[in-house]
């Protein structure tokens, strides 16, 4: 037995898609070890959830679900394996939503910015190691700006 349209919109539109509770564990992280940043930046293609503009380093919180990583979670051998049980509609929507992410990461990626994806079910796991990983691109993008532009002479 399906839903009806209706009752599905009101259900999808209950989602939310910023703010989330992993999304806001990590950025409350972040900001526990002084790093600033801004947050769902509209200008950037793919609204990105944490933006370190100084650095031009953008993070995505991935939903483990609507990015199509759940199958790992579930016990799947595969995201094929996986899309194969759901309706068309949702395997359809699901699959665009990966081929959106690969575009978005490639486009920033073109533009200059460094992108970094951190799945729902790794922060929630452990929201410390997570912010270990923006912390250690944050410092090494700009250990690798400072460093640009600048001649080292090394002693012969």
């Amino acid at each position: 037995m399906s839903r009806s349209p209706d009752i599905t919109h009101k259900i999808m539109s209950a989602v939310k898609s910023k703010d989330t509770r992993p999304e806001v564990a990590l950025r409350k992280e972040l900001f526990r070890r002084g790093m600033r940043f801004r947050k769902n930046v509209k200008g950037l293609r793919g609204k990105p959830d944490i933006v370190f503009t100084r650095v031009k380093l953008v993070v995505f919180c991935d939903g483990d679900f609507w990015h199509g990583h759940n199958w790992a979670i579930r016990g799947y051998g595969s995201f094929k394996q996986e899309m194969e049980r759901f309706s068309p509609q949702w395997a359809n929507k699901i699959r665009n939503n990966v081929d959106r992410d690969v575009s978005v990461t490639r486009e920033l990626t073109e533009a200059g910015w460094s992108v970094l994806r951190i799945w729902e079910s790794d922060i929630k796991k452990d929201v410390k190691s997570c912010a270990d990983r923006v912390e250690y691109a944050y410092w090494n993008i700009r250990r690798n700006q400072d460093n640009k532009g600048v001649e080292i002479y090394e002693s012969t």
